[in-house]
């Protein structure tokens, strides 16, 4: 019997527990990615430098290959190939509906509205359509016109990672929030919406013909206004039983209406204090931060990534707790401060420290998840001391 043959889409340290993964399943990895010397070039059994948008070069390749399936974490814009591909070689994926309005933030809304799914209100606004009228003055009118209220959030249409994110108490920098928005996204797009108030979570649940399997809530720590970078995750989250059942609900018909069919969803809420649930975005792949590849697992048992590589595989995931469960936590290193906090972390015989990355500290602002300082990942049998250790939320 051959060996599967998987292909995987990016090569970056995001990609890595899963490469790791499918080798320890006897699985053969092919993975593409713009040449730039990551850890997957040199993991992978066959690299290709091909970039991971140029979808017609890799579906060409991957039918040389003979792949059996197809696959990501973590990674929006490698979604949408993995989606392209799997469609044109009849692989395990979600419709071309489906990659669209779980990458794009505007149809992605359009889409909830339709749907009758709980999310903020947003419009798109462009500098290409607005031109030389793109003021402050001009946007401020045009909003209260279109019945928006301040404080809004301004981020771009298709990006992830805290990217070009803004939050705006008045009509203030309007105009160059939504020009920075549109540098950082891909189609050059941005959107105005109101802001949801409430505590942040994300939600990571695996499908399998349509039919959506709840892993696990996690609570997010931020920086606050104006980007909201997550300065670190704890899981499982502490809420009520009864506002657990009203997440999963909210999501799972979420979910539905955004044609997710197979693989990992990572959701974004927020829980209003008189619980009403707002959905911030969904993506349809695994949620990055180590939330999927790290923390589902010691605090579920659940082998998430290896869930991923099952269904891309065409068989249904085993979803079966492998070991006790855990709380977990992960902390981002921003400062001298963090640093401080796991050398105090690293004395606590409660605590079980798995995993850190500490890189020097610079004068460098953290503009997004992506500059960080590193960070590192701890458990406990008790969530109430993983909570010692990770950071204040900011408002």
């Amino acid at each position: 019997m051959k060996n599967k043959k998987i292909a995987i889409i990016g090569a970056s340290y995001l990609q890595e527990p899963l490469i790791d993964k499918a080798k320890e399943m006897g699985i053969e990895t092919h993975v593409f990615a713009w040449a730039a010397g990551d850890v997957g070039e040199k993991k992978a059994d066959f690299f290709y430098p091909i970039s991971i948008v140029e979808k017609e070069q890799i579906t060409e390749k991957c039918r040389e290959i003979g792949v059996d399936g197809i696959c990501t974490i973590a990674t929006d814009l490698g979604a949408i190939t993995v989606n392209y591909v799997a469609n044109k070689l009849g692989l395990i994926g979600n419709s071309p509906y489906c990659a669209r309005v779980s990458t794009n933030k505007k149809d992605m809304r359009q889409c909830f509205e339709e749907n009758g799914d709980p999310s903020p209100k947003s419009i798109l606004i462009s500098e290409n359509t607005f031109g030389n009228v793109l003021s402050d003055d001009y946007l401020d009118d045009y909003l209260l016109h279109e019945g928006f209220h301040y404080p809004v959030i301004v981020k771009p249409t298709d990006r992830s990672g805290s990217r070009g994110i803004f939050k705006l108490y008045d009509k203030n920098g309007l105009a160059n929030a939504i020009r920075e928005a549109e540098e950082v996204s891909f189609e050059q797009g941005a959107l105005v919406e109101e802001f949801a108030e409430g505590q942040e979570y994300s939600v990571e649940f695996v499908s399998w013909k349509g039919k959506h399997h709840f892993l696990q809530l996690t609570h997010k720590f931020t920086t606050g206004a104006p980007h909201f970078i997550e300065t670190g995750h704890l899981e499982p989250a502490p809420v009520s039983d009864e506002t657990l059942e009203s997440v999963k609900s909210v999501v799972e018909h979420a979910l539905t209406s955004l044609n997710i069919e197979y693989g990992a969803s990572h959701s974004e809420l927020k829980i209003a204090k008189d619980g009403t649930i707002r959905l911030i975005e969904i993506g349809g792949r695994m949620g990055g931060d180590f939330i999927g590849s790290t923390l589902v697992y010691q605090s579920t048992g659940i082998d998430f990534v290896k869930a991923v590589i099952e269904i891309a595989l065409g068989e249904k995931p085993e979803l079966i707790s492998e070991k006790e469960e855990e709380a977990a936590g992960v902390r981002f290193i921003f400062s001298q401060e963090d640093i401080d906090v796991l050398e105090e972390l690293k004395k606590d015989e409660s605590i079980k420290l798995i995993y850190e990355e500490v890189h020097p500290i610079t004068q460098e602002v953290v503009s997004d998840s992506s500059t960080r300082f590193g960070c590192y990942v701890f458990t406990s049998a008790n969530r109430e001391q993983v909570m010692k250790y990770l950071p204040e939320n900011e408002e």
